[in-house]
């Protein structure tokens, strides 16, 4: 079903990484830890800035993988992996994709099953990966049959 998108890209996005926006991150995820917000406590520690919680990432903007639609209700949330060379720094600028990795299906109790892998890169502006992010989306047989209707 959704094969033929493997390796497929979206188009990358530029994205800031504002302190504002990091600091009601780390207060809506309850991490009170001062290296997000306070602008001393980024000063002094080992990256002299303040840094993003690491699952920050997942409100950046990726773009669109041209044709990929899925639904917007009914998906599994199967895994989620993040990879980091280095922290996120508040004010950084990032420029942001993803890409289909792979699609599998499994037969299950639930009937087949679908595997959509999608990672999301972000880089620096000399295009160097600062992160990767692995999700795995599990589309369920119910799900499928009502993509195709």
């Amino acid at each position: 079903m959704f094969a033929e998108y493997i390796g497929k890209c979206s188009n990358k996005v530029k994205n800031v990484i504002e302190r504002g926006a990091v600091k009601k991150f780390a207060e809506a995820i309850g991490d009170p830890h001062p290296i997000y917000w306070d602008e001393e406590t980024g000063k002094m520690s080992r990256y002299k800035t303040n840094i993003a919680p690491p699952t920050f990432p997942r409100v950046f903007d990726y773009g669109v993988i041209e044709g990929l639609k899925l639904p917007s209700k009914g998906l599994i949330h199967g895994e989620q992996r993040f990879h980091y060379e280095r922290p996120l720094y508040v004010g950084e600028e990032l420029y942001c994709y993803s890409k289909v990795e792979d699609y599998y299906e499994k037969q299950s109790s639930m009937g087949k099953l679908g595997f959509l892998i999608i990672t999301n890169y972000g880089e620096d502006p000399s295009g160097n990966v600062i992160f990767t992010s692995t999700s795995t989306i599990i589309i369920t047989e119910a799900v499928r049959k009502a993509m195709i209707v």
